[in-house]
C-alpha cells in the first residue's frame, strides 16, 4: 500500500479534525516534529514520515550533491513518491482537511509536493525552506494558505532565496504569511506561534 511507502508515526484524527503531516529536517526522523505536531491543532491526526535517503547516516527526503545543490532527478523521484504517500493517507480519512509543515529539508520536500500538487493541502507551513528551482505556475495555488518562516542570517537556507519564494507564491495567488527573525537556521518560538495560529485559522494574509 502507498501508506507504507515511508516508515512513519501515524495517529488518526478525531471526527472532522485535520490530518497534519510533519516533515523533519536533515538528520531528524519521524519523532523529531511529532510532539510539536500534536500541539498545533486540538484533535488533529498526525502523519510523520522518516526520509528514505541517508546522507552519511543522516536521514533526508532527497539527495543533494553539495550544500544547497539538489539532485534534481532524485527530488523528482521523492516528490512523486511523497504525493502517492499523502494521497493514500488522504483516502483513508475522507472529509478531513490536510495540513502540512516541514523544517529545512522537510520544508523543501513539502514545498516540492505543494508546488506540484497545491490541491493536496488546505494549509502549509514551510519553516526555513529553500527552493532552488524555478517552479511552474499552477492555477490551484490561488487562495492556498501558506506560512513561510526564516532567519535573516540563516547560512543553510539564505534569506534572499526564501524571500524570493514568498514573492513568487504571492504573485501566483497564494495567501502568504511570514515570520522572519534576525537569527540563523534555528527554530524560534515566534515561528512556532505563527504556525499554530496559521493552522488554527486566525492569521490573515500578509
Amino acid at each position: 500500500m502507498s501508506k507504507d511507502l515511508y516508515q512513519a508515526l501515524v495517529h488518526a484524527p478525531q471526527p472532522a479534525r485535520p490530518l497534519v503531516f510533519a516533515f523533519h529536517g536533515t538528520g531528524g526522523d519521524e519523532h523529531q516534529l511529532v510532539e510539536l505536531a500534536g500541539t498545533l491543532v486540538a484533535g488533529a491526526g498526525i502523519v510523520s514520515p522518516r526520509g528514505d535517503v541517508s546522507e552519511m547516516g543522516a536521514a533526508r527526503f532527497f539527495r543533494r550533491t553539495a550544500e544547497g545543490v539538489y539532485d534534481m532527478e532524485d527530488l523528482a523521484r521523492a516528490t512523486d513518491k511523497m504525493i502517492a504517500f499523502i494521497e493514500a493517507h488522504r483516502a483513508s480519512h475522507p472529509g478531513h482537511p490536510l495540513y502540512g509543515f516541514g523544517y529545512s529539508n522537510g520544508a523543501n520536500i513539502l514545498a516540492a509536493v505543494f508546488l506540484k500538487r497545491p490541491d493536496l493541502f488546505e494549509r502549509v507551513g514551510l519553516l526555513h525552506p529553500m527552493v532552488t528551482w524555478e517552479p511552474n505556475a499552477h492555477p490551484q495555488l490561488v487562495g492556498r494558505k501558506v506560512l513561510v518562516t526564516a532567519g535573516r542570517r540563516d547560512p543553510i537556507t539564505p534569506w534572499p532565496m526564501t524571500e524570493r519564494l514568498v514573492s513568487w507564491l504571492s504573485d501566483h495567488g497564494a495567501e502568504v504569511t511570514s515570520d522572519v527573525h534576525e537569527g540563523g537556521h534555528e527554530l524560534r518560538n515566534s515561528e512556532l506561534t505563527a504556525l499554530a495560529s496559521h493552522f488554527n485559522g486566525d492569521v490573515g494574509a500578509g
